[in-house]
């Protein structure tokens, strides 16, 4: 019997109804999708940059589904089918991460988790609104001076000015990721390609506005003890290795536990998704049935 391309569980999370709807941010509409019933904990995961929503399509409904959870995504703005603004910042977008949570029913103390600069926006929520959440996670997100994203459209390898496609087959054939890795699982990347795209006039052209970049990005000095729980996830073959993971725990108190995804590279939801699944399926349900530690408590080393 032949192996199948997509598996069981992908086609069934895909198969999984969302809400979709919008909220209304400092003048900006973010489009959002959320499985799972309100009112309980929830959670509201934030894409990387140049990214959106659907890249979660296969995650959110697996973390939805144990306990009931209410789980939202967005589309930042800039991103996706959400409104364009005159400039982007990390604090603006974790406004927009709480206003989701608050309008999607994900519960009054909700963790946020993002991946890459959706990682500097949860930890920018984290600092900011910390008493109003159960925690933040960053998956795979590099405190340093210039993340990936940034460095390509600096040098212009990629996220300059919006190229125009003829058809939209075309344009779905050119999407890649930054920075690009092997193993990549094929189902994942043809459904992430596929709404990644979007008509404008009389061509196709990504969902992304280059001016996301026009920002400065989350540096080691402005990581500070958070007031909620903090968990850091690293991939192995990703852009946060140990002594940068290290370093993140100093600054944000020793408390914060660090999750390594084994054989994972930048971008885990493409090439390890299970894996990711249940990192967080585990952490979430440790920080429900757990207290959290005091700020100033250490951990021998």
């Amino acid at each position: 019997m032949p192996v199948p391309t997509t598996p069981a569980w992908f086609a069934t999370a895909l198969e999984s109804e969302a809400d979709v709807a919008e909220v209304e941010v400092s003048g900006v509409p973010v489009r959002f999708r959320a499985w799972g019933p309100t009112g309980g904990d929830g959670v509201v995961l934030i894409h990387g940059g140049a990214a959106h929503a659907r890249w979660w399509d296969h995650i959110a409904p697996l973390l939805a589904e144990p306990g009931g959870r209410r789980v939202a995504a967005l589309d930042l703005s800039g991103h996706g089918d959400s409104g364009r603004r005159p400039a982007y910042t990390l604090e603006t977008w974790a406004d927009e991460a709480l206003a989701v949570a608050d309008a999607a029913g994900a519960g009054t103390r909700p963790v946020i988790v993002g991946h890459s600069m959706g990682g500097m926006v949860a930890l920018t929520a984290a600092r900011r609104f910390g008493e109003r959440l159960a925690g933040a996670v960053a998956i795979d997100t590099p405190v340093r001076e210039r993340p990936p994203e940034h460095m390509a459209a600096r040098e212009r390898r990629a996220f300059g000015p919006l190229k125009r496609y003829a058809t939209r087959e075309e344009a779905i054939a050119r999407f890649r990721t930054v920075p690009p890795q092997e193993d990549e699982l094929p189902y994942v990347m043809a459904h992430i390609a596929e709404h990644s795209v979007r008509r404008h006039e009389d061509s196709w052209v990504w969902k992304f506005d280059p001016m996301i970049f026009n920002r400065w990005p989350l540096a080691p000095g402005d990581l500070d003890v958070p007031g909620c729980r903090v968990g850091i996830f690293r991939a192995q073959h990703g852009l946060v290795p140990a002594d940068m993971g290290e370093m993140i725990v100093d600054k944000l108190g020793r408390g914060v536990p660090v999750v390594e995804i084994p054989t994972a590279a930048h971008h885990v939801m493409i090439d390890n998704p299970i894996a990711l699944v249940t990192g967080l399926r585990t952490l979430l349900g440790d920080w429900r049935h757990s207290h959290a530690a005091r700020p100033d408590a250490t951990v021998s080393r």
